[in-house]
């Protein structure tokens, strides 16, 4: 794990800037890991990818500073696949995050963007292991990659340093 990312709060969900850094907080009652995955300002290239460090009722979360505005980030959630139990984790999905202000570039449906895989003999009930933002991603951005989430600056939700 990155020494410079700390366990951050479970509170608010999503990404909030504070003016130093960016709390990430994403909820999953059944994930065993997540991923904050980092790209580069286009959403073509992941740049870095942290594990975020903390779980708290159910809420995965960590602070990684010297960020802000404009990060163009997604998640991968490690988990069961077992279908049965209604769970379909497959860390080789880049996820939006549903708590997202803000998104950039267009989704492209492909086969690529389901985490079965299409055609197979058991249907939905296969495991597609292509990773998504690669080559035959499932997302554009013009005629790159991209449909991210990007963080929002919410002036609302800065703490005031002179409180």
């Amino acid at each position: 794990m990155d020494r410079r990312v700390s366990e951050g709060s479970p509170f608010p969900r999503g990404a909030t800037w504070d003016g130093k850094g960016v709390n990430f907080s994403l909820f999953s009652a059944n994930a065993t890991k997540v991923e904050l995955c980092l790209f580069d300002a286009a959403g073509q290239r992941e740049t870095r990818r942290i594990e975020l460090p903390e779980y708290t009722n159910e809420i995965w979360h960590g602070y990684v500073p010297d960020i802000g505005p404009s990060t163009v980030y997604g998640y991968r959630v490690h988990g069961p696949y077992e279908h049965a139990a209604g769970h379909r984790f497959n860390p080789h999905k880049l996820l939006l995050d549903p708590y997202a202000r803000a998104h950039t570039g267009e989704l492209t449906w492909n086969p690529a963007c389901f985490g079965y895989t299409i055609g197979a003999s058991d249907s939905d009930l296969s495991f597609d292991d292509r990773r998504a933002l690669s080559a035959d991603s499932m997302f554009t951005k013009g005629a790159a990659n991209g449909l991210l989430a990007e963080i929002a600056m919410d002036p609302w939700s800065l703490n005031d340093a002179s409180a």
